[in-house]
């Protein structure tokens, strides 16, 4: 297994989790906070904690997605400078076409001063 596959896997997994995060708060102040402090009795921290945890687990991944995403860009395979525009750009790239002529053929060229005297 390469590293672009690993860096690949753990972007859908984040994304996953993220998706995830997301889904469960919501946006009025129900979700999984109000399931845990709902009412008015404090359990397990209490509403303003486990919004805060969301809040921060939510920040947190998408910042790890968006690291693993610019990350994974140094790990696709053939991006080390293989590829034929980087030649291209370096001047490594050889011609296969036939080189131009040197010589001058001005014996078909028509000058201005010809098409006059005609």
């Amino acid at each position: 297994m390469n590293t672009f596959t690993i860096f690949l896997i753990l972007i859908v997994l984040v994304s996953f989790l993220l998706v995830v995060v997301v889904m469960v708060q919501n946006p009025k102040g129900g979700g999984l906070s109000s399931s845990f402090g709902g009412g008015g009795t404090q359990q397990l921290g209490g509403v303003k904690k486990t919004t805060d945890f969301l809040d921060k687990s939510t920040w947190a991944l998408a910042t790890l997605l968006l690291a693993l995403i610019l990350a994974s860009n140094f790990a696709i395979p053939g991006a080390g400078g293989t590829s034929t525009e980087s030649k291209v750009i370096n001047g490594d790239e050889t011609s296969t076409s036939a080189p131009l002529s040197t010589e001058s053929n001005t014996d078909n060229i028509a000058t201005p001063v010809d098409s006059i005297s005609n």
